[in-house]
């Protein structure tokens, strides 16, 4: 993260372009720095947490309250987009650009077959489901708090 004392597009886009993850404008809150900082460790933390499930990004293992769940890679993918967007709808098309690089609708049911294949997996044997659909939104992975 870079500070710096000028506020012009020019200095922020420049830090960023340099290299920089994040640039902040002096003076600044120590409040603002910390939630930046919280926010870049959640995007490259080691162990992805939702409830729990337990997603080990390094290892590529997934576990619902200790009982592993094998998952075929476009599910990890899948999975590991909707836990790092925990608790918010995420609709089709985003769904279709982060997990299949697609920037368009290839007009199939893919989403839906593999949401169906994930939930199946996740949610087999346990009493509350974490991944929802919003009926014409999209899908949610929620923690039981989220309800």
């Amino acid at each position: 993260m870079l500070a710096l004392t000028s506020d012009c597009d020019a200095s922020i886009a420049g830090a960023l372009d340099a290299g920089a993850d994040d640039a902040v404008v002096l003076p600044v809150c120590a409040g603002e720095i910390a939630a930046r900082l919280a926010a870049r460790l959640r995007c490259h933390a080691p162990t992805v947490i939702v409830g729990g499930l337990q997603i080990d990004t390094v290892e590529r293992r997934v576990e619902r309250e200790s009982r592993a769940i094998t998952l075929l890679p476009r599910e990890y993918a899948l999975l590991l987009y909707l836990a790092r967007s925990a608790g918010r709808c995420v609709g089709r098309e985003e769904l279709l650009a982060a997990v299949w690089g697609l920037s368009f609708d290839p007009g199939t049911n893919v989403v839906e077959v593999h949401v169906s294949r994930l939930r199946a997996k996740l949610d087999r044997g346990f009493a509350v489901p974490m991944l929802v659909t919003d009926k014409g939104r999209g899908y949610r992975l929620i923690d039981r708090a989220d309800r």
